[in-house]
């Protein structure tokens, strides 16, 4: 696994990847991963600061979580470049050429997978792999 399990830990990888980006310093292959999510997302540039760690992002409020959207991101490449679930290579290329768009087809990738986690927390159980490729095939 390549993060930990502490929420803080996590979003401090974000902003020290950011941070050491927007310096010039070298970055890790993790690092460069997330500062490549980053670039396509400007509109969290700004919460790559240390203020954001503790921050609560309610979707009841309308708030989107910059630091899980991004996570997801990097999930569904991650899923791409093993192709695991097996199939999702397949799946996800079609998409892409439809849409002629990586970063839209990840947003709608990444969609089915953050309902199919959803799922499997709320169920206890692991996710449905079957039903999320179903789901990416729907689109």
């Amino acid at each position: 696994m390549i993060f930990g399990q502490d929420r803080n830990e996590l979003r401090q990888m974000y902003i020290d990847a950011w941070t050491k980006s927007t310096a010039g310093e070298m970055l890790s292959p993790l690092e460069a991963q997330i500062v490549s999510v980053v670039n396509e997302h400007p509109e969290y540039h700004s919460m790559l600061s240390t203020d954001s760690i503790d921050k609560s992002f309610s979707p009841e409020s309308g708030q989107t979580n910059p630091f899980l959207h991004m996570g997801l991101h990097l999930a569904i490449r991650e899923q791409i470049a093993t192709n695991r679930p097996p199939g999702i290579r397949s799946i996800f290329d079609k998409l892409r050429k439809r849409l002629n768009d990586n970063h839209a087809a990840e947003h709608l990738a990444l969609e089915c997978l953050a309902e199919t986690l959803w799922e499997a927390q709320s169920k206890n159980t692991l996710p449905d792999e079957d039903a999320y490729l179903q789901r990416l095939r729907r689109l």
